[in-house]
C-alpha cells in the first residue's frame, strides 16, 4: 500500500512540472529591432537595420522581417507553428520548409531550402531573455559555399 501510495505521489509531481514547463512557454510577441553593435553577422555583411514583428499565439508564429542594407530593402513573412509540423515559407520565389519546436524555453528552428541552385539548411536557436526584453538569435548556416554563424541580438520595442 505504501508503494502506491508513493507512486501515485511521483506521478502527481510529474504532471504538476510538465504542466510548470509548458505554462513557461516564452511568448515573443512583439516589434523587435536588432541591436547591430551587439550582433556578429560572421561572414555576412551586415544590414543597416533590421526589425522583426513576431506574432505569437503558441503554437502558431507569425515572423515580418523589414531589412535594409547597401543592396536595398527587403521585406518577408514567414508562418511557423512551434509543434514540430513543417511549415513551408516562400522568400523571393524561394521556397523554405522549416520544422520548429520547443526545447524547454529556447525555441528550435531548422530549416531548409534553396536560392537559385545552392542548397542551404539553416538551424537558429531563439532565446528570450528573463525580462522579456531581448531576443537572441543563434544561427548556424551550410550551404555549397560553406559554413558560418551569427548571433542576432534583438531588443524588443
Amino acid at each position: 500500500m505504501r508503494l502506491g501510495r508513493r507512486f501515485s505521489i511521483f506521478c502527481t509531481t510529474l504532471l504538476i512540472f510538465a504542466g510548470l514547463a509548458v505554462a513557461a512557454t516564452p511568448n515573443l510577441a512583439g516589434d523587435w529591432k536588432l541591436n547591430l553593435s551587439k550582433s556578429d553577422m560572421g561572414q555576412m555583411p551586415p544590414p543597416s537595420s533590421m526589425t522583426q514583428k513576431i506574432t505569437h499565439e503558441d503554437p502558431k508564429l507569425k515572423v515580418a522581417v523589414k531589412q535594409s542594407s547597401d543592396m536595398g530593402d527587403f521585406a518577408w513573412e514567414a508562418n511557423y507553428t512551434t509543434d514540430g509540423k513543417e511549415s513551408v515559407n516562400t522568400i523571393r520565389d524561394n521556397e523554405a520548409k522549416s520544422v520548429v519546436k520547443w526545447d524547454g524555453e529556447t525555441l528550435l528552428f531548422e530549416t531548409k531550402g534553396k536560392f537559385g541552385d545552392n542548397d542551404f539548411t539553416m538551424k537558429d536557436k531563439w532565446t528570450l531573455s528573463a525580462d522579456g526584453k531581448v531576443l537572441t538569435v543563434e544561427r548556424h548556416i551550410s550551404s555549397g559555399f560553406g559554413e558560418g554563424d551569427q548571433k542576432l541580438i534583438f531588443e524588443k520595442q
